[in-house]
């Protein structure tokens, strides 16, 4: 099933199905890269992450056919915490008791743009059950991507910024590479920065997208301090595809030192096409627990 697809199908199935996934794909191929590497003093690597989460896009496969036991194997790997992708077909009560039972939280979801849009209220609502302290817009599609779109994504994202902050939930925007893509002789990714009220709206960076896109996270840090309070953790095979972290050639180790400056709170592994999903969380997790910066 592809990302679309597994759309269409989870908007279907009511308030079960009320929070859309995390689309990680995006069409196209990198830019040539523009990377501008921030010069930090180097810390003593003494840190480590305290909770290690996980969006459960990367287990879709798994969660469609066994929800609960996927989330069981999620938490007997050793994760703290998820971010979702869709309920499949479950309430927010009988999420939220699923989480309590295995030990984990779930501090953020994904929502599509046409439920924040359209039914905002009842998006609201299941987040304030199940417990997520963020709701994240996780895309455009391919014909909202003009700047005159993207200026009308970010007056959306403000009015609904400040629905969810009436209610105590923070609003996101989740990156790909094609925010990062020259459009009319701007970066859509900078327009939506400038536009978006920074007290409404925060960013989940995804760290493989933008070093696809061609960019540096930590110049963003730098940039736009405190504004990037989720990301998500996946790595960059030599063929620029998704590979486990620690794999591949991300230095996450660099870009969690400037965990404070971005303002990073939540670390979320991710693998859009795993061969096999808890094998690729597995690993992944093992690294990070090991990492230190």
């Amino acid at each position: 099933m592809n990302r679309r697809t597994f759309i269409k199908s989870t908007a279907a199935a009511g308030l079960g199905g009320l929070v859309l996934m995390n689309t990680g794909c995006a069409e196209g191929e990198g830019r040539s890269m523009n990377e501008t590497t921030t010069q930090t003093d180097a810390p003593a690597q003494t840190r480590a992450l305290e909770r290690i989460g996980v969006q459960l896009y990367t287990v879709r496969s798994i969660l469609e056919n066994d929800f609960e036991g996927g989330i069981e194997q999620v938490a007997a790997i050793g994760y703290d915490e998820v971010e979702f992708a869709g309920y499949y077909d479950r309430s927010p009560a009988d999420v939220k008791a699923l989480l309590d039972r295995v030990g984990m939280t779930a501090p953020a979801v994904h929502v599509g743009i046409d439920l924040l849009r359209d039914d905002l209220d009842a998006v609201i609502e299941a987040a304030q059950i199940i417990g997520h302290e963020y709701i994240i817009c996780p895309w455009v599609a391919e014909d909202q991507r003009t700047l005159d779109h993207y200026k009308q994504h970010a007056a959306l994202f403000n009015e609904v910024g400040e629905k969810c902050k009436a209610a105590g939930i923070q609003f996101a925007y989740h990156n790909h590479d094609f925010e990062f893509f020259e459009t009319d002789g701007q970066i859509p990714y900078d327009l939506l920065l400038a536009e978006c009220d920074a007290s409404l709206v925060e960013m989940e960076l995804d760290l493989y997208w933008i070093k696809k896109g061609g960019y540096d996270a930590g110049a963003y840090f730098n940039a736009h301090p405190g504004r990037f309070t989720c990301c998500h953790v996946k790595d960059m095979g030599s063929d620029e595809g998704i590979v486990p972290v620690g794999t591949g050639s991300i230095d996450f180790g660099s870009i969690f030192a400037q965990s404070e400056q971005a303002g990073l709170k939540h670390y979320f592994v991710e693998h859009d096409h795993p061969d096999d999903p808890m094998q690729s969380l597995a690993m992944s997790y093992a690294h990070l627990k090991d990492l230190r910066f």
